[in-house]
């Protein structure tokens, strides 16, 4: 509960206003049997005039209670929701300080089941809290001392029927307690297996595999299922054993009061009363064992919550670290790595100097860690060994803010978010103008496409781009990462896509305007990068090779091997 504590504190007196209305609605409970008590003595003595007066202060106490029950829901749901809106804020401001090995190590699936179904327990579990929580021990200690003043001589009753209700619910709960937390990790499950489908759609149809997918989902759902069923279960037994022991103990009253009656006949007068107690005695205790049930589910999102806040980044940056203007060049000294969930490394001792303006090529089979190597530039991670310098600073001394306006990171897969093309393209640029948005798109060769519509850069963007084509978006893509003129751009494979003509022509753009950015470009095909003023070769995440398109033809067997293999299949086809 440490985590909530914070945030009830900012709602303390939304939350007083909560306590105080519950209070006058249980008051208002407890007080009405008494009046209903006071009405039977008038009529059993004949009493109308007291009857009347009775009458008028029992609607009075019931409207008091009313009103203190709408204003209680009102400020409980407001708390209960401001609470669930902070947090989930908190959370997802936590997630943009995650590296990639954060992300990697909770899962896209299972922060957004934590972000929505976990909040939503919170949630619950406040709004029930505020509500039934407080109004428990209030009902549960006010009806008993008022059924025990009422009739002490049943006193054994009360003990016999809290007794029973309160084992019953221990039982229960002891069963249901481990089943709430196996529920959220299906639900992660049953959430991940939906959204891969729904991504891949067309991989499923275009495979058949529509059956398959079908009964992946099905069998996570009935596993889900099946819980939420014993759940049930365990449910619709309380409820009537509940039911039972409350009426069995009404029964058991009006019984000993009857066989009394001829010596206690106002016992008449207060076994409403009493029976009246017996039931709020009960509705508390049945009030706890529901709040226990969402207490039970809602620790479990609030520890999952927790884990998430709590989280500390692996990847941090030098808060006490200067914002300052960084050049371009970039040094690799001894670099190695891994990630962190593999022992084996992909960058094996790289180093090498890229001079500010310089256009790099790099190269290499799949897997030979060309990705990786781009990944540390930007530092989406950090080095095993050695280090990665940035016109001479070291990454890991380098104020966030400062590292982000120099480097620009276009990747191979485009994503565009949902909005216009200009709220994408200031993504690279807060403030960029109309102007700058042209400039950019002429250089990414994005200008002929977007200026034909109407709309030009206020064109929508649908979810997932999917009014764009693959091309469309990734030259999308790159005018978002050159409109900011950053002094590193880094260009992984994202012209895959574009016809060998508009490459050709992002290329000539990039060499004319941006002659200044240091440019790295990652490349399956060599004709991508034979111009690049120097070029690396990497092969099973060695340095294998460095120099020109020519001096590698000379002196790098693994270059030669690639570009020859290039060059056979360009024939071929």
């Amino acid at each position: 509960m440490d985590l909530l504590k914070p945030y009830l504190v900012k709602y303390k007196r939304d939350i007083f206003i909560t306590v105080l209305s519950v209070i006058v609605m249980s008051a208002a409970a407890l007080y009405q049997p008494r009046l209903l008590q006071d009405v039977m003595k008038a009529i059993t003595e004949d009493k109308m005039n007291q009857v009347n007066s009775i009458g008028v202060k029992l609607i009075t106490v019931a409207a008091l209670g009313l009103i203190a029950g709408v204003i209680n829901s009102i400020f409980a749901a407001k708390v209960s929701q401001n609470i669930a809106a902070d947090l989930r804020e908190a959370q997802y401001r936590k997630i943009q300080t995650f590296s990639f090995a954060d992300i990697e190590h909770f899962s896209v699936g299972n922060l957004v089941v934590r972000m929505t179904n976990d909040i939503q327990q919170v949630q619950t579990l406040v709004m029930s809290g505020l509500q039934a929580l407080l109004r428990m021990p209030i009902l549960f200690i006010g009806a008993l001392i008022f059924a025990i003043n009422t009739l002490p001589q049943l006193w054994w009753i009360i003990v016999i029927m809290v007794v029973t209700v309160v084992l019953i619910t221990a039982f229960v709960f002891s069963k249901m307690g481990p089943l709430f937390g196996r529920i959220q990790s299906w639900i992660e499950k049953t959430n991940n297996l939906a959204k891969e489908n729904l991504q891949g759609v067309r991989v499923v149809k275009s495979f058949n595999q529509e059956q398959n997918e079908k009964n992946r989902y099905n069998e996570a759902s009935g596993e889900l299922n099946k819980i939420n069923i014993k759940i049930g279960y365990l449910f619709s037994v309380m409820s009537p054993l509940f039911m039972m022991v409350s009426q069995l103990a009404i029964a058991g009253s009006i019984w000993y009061v009857g066989t009394q009656v001829n010596e206690h006949p106002m016992w008449i007068a207060s076994v409403s009363s009493f029976t009246n107690y017996l039931m709020q005695i009960m509705m508390a205790v049945i009030i706890g064992g529901m709040v226990m049930s969402f207490a039970a589910r809602g620790m479990v999102s609030i520890k999952r919550i927790k884990e998430v806040i709590d989280a500390k980044p692996t990847m941090q940056y030098d808060a006490k670290a200067p914002e300052i203007e960084l050049m371009g060049s970039v040094e690799f000294k001894d670099v190695s790595f891994h990630y962190p969930a593999d022992e084996q490394d992909v960058l094996k001792h790289v180093s090498f100097k890229a001079n500010a303006g310089e256009m790099i090529g790099i190269v290499g089979a799949t897997g030979s860690g060309k990705t990786t190597l781009a990944q540390l530039i930007a530092r989406l991670f950090d080095p095993t060994a050695g280090t990665v310098e940035i016109g001479g600073h070291d990454l890991k001394h380098v104020n966030e803010k400062s590292l982000r306006q120099t480097v620009s990171y276009v990747l191979q897969r485009a994503t565009l978010f949902s909005g216009k093309i200009s709220d994408n393209l200031r993504q690279g640029k807060l403030d960029a103008n109309t102007k700058d948005m042209r400039h950019a798109a002429n250089i990414a060769q994005a200008a002929e496409f977007v200026e034909r519509y109407e709309d030009t850069y206020e064109h929508v963007v649908e979810e997932r781009s999917a009014n764009f084509s693959g091309g469309q978006k990734q030259r999308l893509s790159i005018a978002r990462g050159v409109i900011a003129n950053p002094k590193v751009l880094i260009l992984d494979d994202s012209t895959s896509a574009l016809d060998a003509n508009s490459e050709k022509l992002v290329k000539e753009a990039l060499e004319r305007d941006l002659q200044h950015t240091t440019t790295f470009i990652i490349a399956e095909k060599i004709s991508s990068v034979i111009n690049a003023d120097r070029i690396l070769v990497l092969d099973e995440g060695k340095l294998v090779g460095e120099g020109s398109h020519a001096e590698l033809l000379e002196t790098s067997p693994v270059y030669r091997e690639i570009y020859g293999t290039q060059k056979a299949q360009e024939v071929n086809s």
